[in-house]
């Protein structure tokens, strides 16, 4: 990763101007670094079209990016349903969606180019079909799309939250509210940018939940997202007090029933079938590892 730290020399130049002169970088790529919090001015996540003032420090950083290209490979894979427009994948855990950084092989990409006969072009040879993700050690459901069309209808309903998710996760400690809506700012992490952290320069996110079984130190949780900030259910776990059982990154530090990943699945997706109007609504049952762990909080 690459790391540009500037305090700026001109008045009234806007962000993404001003960056892609300094590092030689495409001003759509240093959009996408500021959508992401990679970009921070004065110690705060910015837009691209934030104008600075002389003096402004802005702090650039840059993840590496490998000329990568996804081939098909023969994994198998859990198709929940599809047509000549979409497909609806019950991913599991330990698997990354796409290729990045240290993973150019393995992925679902991989996997949905051998078993599907087309996908959407708009996210290009990297991201083929993929209109929202699901983290690598998060399991359940995701939409994929097979054409544009469907590609545009399905992030729209994504953009606009009439697409509705929901998952289920084990929490660690007990907690009390039956339910609750969790409405922070979630940003990049200024000391750990990998990670994600509640912090007023973040973008809103905002999670309902609904506890839906209680144990000796542990909480079975509902979750449905309102919005789709990167990491946004673990962390506001963490935030409320009650982190993911088994989450490497945001959860504690002492492993527990030897886990691979955090206990977070994605169990229900509803969206409209962007040719058919139709109301699609799909559900998938926790996972046998899942449902292990279960079993043992329950009999404590």
């Amino acid at each position: 990763m690459k790391t540009f730290d500037f305090t700026a020399e001109s008045v009234g130049v806007r962000v993404d101007v001003y960056l892609s002169e300094k590092c030689d970088i495409s001003r759509s790529r240093i959009k996408k670094l500021c959508d992401e919090g990679y970009c921070l001015v004065n110690g705060k996540n910015v837009k691209s079209n934030k104008i600075i003032k002389a003096g402004d420090k802005i702090e650039l950083a840059v993840p590496d990016e490998k000329n990568l290209d996804a081939a098909p490979e023969d994994i198998p894979l859990d198709i929940v349903y599809q047509d000549d427009d979409l497909a609806v994948i019950n991913k599991p855990q330990g698997m990354t969606v796409h290729a990045g950084n240290g993973t150019q092989g393995g992925t679902l990409v991989n996997a949905l180019l051998f078993h599907l006969d087309k996908l959407s072009g708009i996210n290009g040879v990297i991201r083929p079909g993929i209109v929202h993700r699901i983290d690598k050690n998060t399991s359940g459901l995701l939409v994929v799309a097979k054409n544009d069309k469907s590609h545009v209808s399905l992030s729209k309903q994504l953009q606009d939250k009439t697409c509705h998710r929901v998952y289920v996760a084990l929490l660690e400690g007990v907690v009390k509210q039956d339910e609750g809506v969790i409405d922070t700012f979630i940003g990049r992490n200024p000391s750990e940018r990998t990670k994600m952290t509640v912090v007023k320069s973040g973008r809103q996110a905002i999670t309902e939940f609904k506890v839906l079984e209680r144990f000796n130190g542990y909480t079975l949780c509902e979750f449905s997202l309102k919005t789709g900030r990167t990491h946004q259910i673990r962390v506001h776990a963490k935030h409320i007090g009650h982190p993911i059982v088994g989450d490497p990154e945001y959860g504690y530090k002492n492993a527990k029933f030897n886990l691979e990943g955090q206990l977070l699945h994605a169990k229900t997706l509803e969206f409209i079938h962007p040719t058919t109007g139709e109301k699609m609504s799909f559900s998938v049952p926790i996972p046998d590892y899942f449902e292990k762990v279960l079993k043992i909080v329950r009999n404590k």
